[in-house]
């Protein structure tokens, strides 16, 4: 049996895959449990998995935890750890890697991008059919490149990060330090704070532009729970886009929302058989 996770800033969610059947859906809340104590729990109670992939909304190398700006680290040694406990092979990757192999293998595509607006805002890059990683497997960490300065922190501990204008965990930053009476939805900011809305549309644009202008994909894939609760996005993406990218680079673009469920999941699935 395979075991695949999405490690996300909010929730934790796992299938149990037995060949192409889903067996056992499990999950839990980040905030309530450490991932290792999470998947050791599973492992004792399901002895019959062999491989373990995982989709991790943070920064992984070698099969290590690095950081997260929006989860509690349990274990850092992920893979040495679970590996030394149990019969078993373990791959961990960033989240959005994994949403785009899964977005890659839907649309039959090499080159695509996946731009997804969660609790964070995350990037993952295929290009002509590999992960496109980096030195440290850090490539594309879009949410983390300056934008302008704030009154906030980001997780990562800087106070200029797109991801503190354009992500959900933003937006509930700003919302207590603004001292709003109102919950994290984009439908209350357009009743309660017009221009923090403006703001998140704006920062949304460009962190698009620079995708667009840096990958040049064939496709751009825009998923998260931000983004699928706001398909209107969408249409301000398509209509303005040429205002934020180059425009060699909009060339035959595709822009589209997923409709995978649960991509990042997917894509943790996808990892037993993927070596690139």
């Amino acid at each position: 049996m395979n075991l695949a996770i999405d490690a996300g800033g909010t929730n934790l969610r796992a299938q149990i895959w037995n060949k192409d059947k889903v067996v056992k859906s499990l999950s839990a809340k980040s905030s309530e449990t450490g991932l290792y104590t999470w998947i050791v729990s599973i492992l004792n109670e399901f002895t019959d998995i062999k491989t373990v992939g995982i989709a991790y909304a943070g920064q992984v190398e070698d099969g290590k935890i690095i950081s997260a700006p929006n989860i509690e680290i349990d274990k850092h040694e992920i893979k040495q750890a679970i590996e030394s406990e149990f019969d078993l092979s373990l791959k961990i990757e960033n989240d959005l890697t994994c949403a785009v192999l899964a977005e890659s293998n839907a649309h039959k595509s090499e080159n695509i991008c996946a731009l997804y607006v969660g609790t964070g805002l995350g990037l993952g890059v295929i290009e002509s059919g590999k992960i496109l990683r980096g030195k440290h497997n850090i490539a594309a960490e879009i949410g983390h490149i300056p934008y302008k300065k704030s009154p906030l922190e980001c997780g990562c501990g800087r106070d200029n990060c797109i991801e503190l204008y354009a992500s959900g965990s933003g937006l509930k930053k700003w919302i207590k330090h603004l001292d709003l009476n109102c919950d994290v939805t984009l439908e209350n900011l357009k009743k309660s704070n017009k221009e923090l809305l403006n703001e998140f549309e704006e920062a949304l644009k460009h962190a698009v532009g620079v995708a667009v202008t840096l990958f040049n994909p064939e496709i751009l894939v825009l998923g998260g729970s931000v983004i699928t609760q706001n398909h209107y996005l969408k249409d301000i993406i398509i209509n303005q886009i040429e205002n934020y990218a180059l425009p060699q680079a909009l060339k035959d673009l595709k822009i589209c929302i997923s409709d995978l469920e649960d991509a990042p999941l997917q894509g943790a699935l996808l990892l037993k058989d993927y070596n690139g």
